[in-house]
């Protein structure tokens, strides 16, 4: 793979506009790596089945959940 990106890069290396879009990319790609708050679809999907399947809290109205966040 690595051999088959730096063909793709010699191949436009000569077109300015495209290595400033190959460039923009690779520093998205970097900020997604050191992002830890990133997850992908599944992983999203994953976390809400599980907090469905955890305990829970039901309010009948507004004013129930109002009480109830104050208290804690």
């Amino acid at each position: 793979m690595n051999t088959e990106l730096w063909q793709s890069i010699g191949a436009i290396a000569d077109s300015e506009s495209l290595m400033k879009r190959l460039t923009r990319y690779a520093k998205k790609l970097v900020k997604e790596k050191n992002d830890p708050t990133l997850m992908t679809k599944e992983e999203f999907f994953q976390m809400l089945d599980k907090a469905e399947k955890g305990p829970s809290k039901r309010f009948d109205s507004v004013e129930e959940l109002d009480r109830y966040i104050r208290s804690l």
